[in-house]
C-alpha cells in the first residue's frame, strides 16, 4: 500500500471525485443501489449516483441513518466505506467498495480498521457486515480486523465486537 489511508466525509468537496472513480473502476450496482435507468454509467445513473451519495450528508440524523467515508490514499479518492445505523442499539452495518485499481493492497482492510475506530468513536459496540464467499478480500479484512464469520450457502455475514479489536498488523 502506498501511503496512509485517510477517511473523509463524503461531502460536495469529493463526490465528483468519487463518481470518477467508480465511473472508471466499478460497476453501477457495486457502488450504488439498484435504479431504472439505462445501462452501464448513463446520464441518469451518475445523477442517481450523486443523489444517493448526498443522502447521507446528514450522517446518522438524516434519513438514511448514514455516514460515508471517501478513501483516500496519497490525497486520491479511491472508493468508499459506510456505516448505517442498525435497529439494534450500538450496532452499525458496514459496507465498501474500491476501485480495480486499488484492490488487493491492503486498502480495504486498513480503511475498515479506521472506520472501527470512527465507529467506537460514536459510541458503536459492534460493527456487522454480508458479503459473499467469493469475495476473498473483504472476508480477509473482516477476519483481519477480529470479526466472527458465518457462512449461509454463499454469503458470509461477519460480526465485529469494538470492545475485541485486534491490533493492526
Amino acid at each position: 500500500m502506498a501511503g496512509a489511508v485517510r477517511l473523509e466525509p463524503v461531502d460536495e468537496r469529493n463526490l465528483e471525485p468519487l463518481l470518477s472513480v467508480a465511473v472508471a473502476e466499478a460497476e453501477p450496482d457495486d457502488v450504488m443501489p439498484p435504479v431504472e435507468a439505462p445501462a452501464g454509467w448513463s446520464l441518469a445513473r451518475r445523477e442517481a449516483f450523486r443523489d444517493y451519495y448526498r443522502s447521507g450528508f446528514a450522517g446518522f440524523d438524516g434519513p438514511t441513518r448514514t455516514r460515508m467515508y471517501a478513501i483516500l490514499v496519497g490525497g486520491e479518492v479511491l472508493g468508499m466505506i459506510r456505516m448505517t445505523r442498525c435497529p439494534e442499539p450500538g450496532t452499525v452495518e458496514t459496507g465498501i467498495w474500491l476501485g480495480r485499481s486499488a484492490r488487493g493492497q491492503g486498502i480495504g482492510g486498513a480503511a475498515l480498521r479506521e472506520l472501527l475506530n470512527l465507529a467506537a468513536a460514536a459510541g458503536m459496540r459492534t460493527v456487522v457486515a454480508s458479503t459473499t464467499r467469493d469475495n476473498a478480500g473483504a472476508v480477509s479484512a473482516l477476519r483481519r480486523c477480529g470479526a466472527k464469520l458465518r457462512e449461509d450457502g454463499d454469503a458470509v455475514f461477519a460480526e465485529i465486537c469494538l470492545d475485541a479489536i485486534p491490533p493492526a498488523l
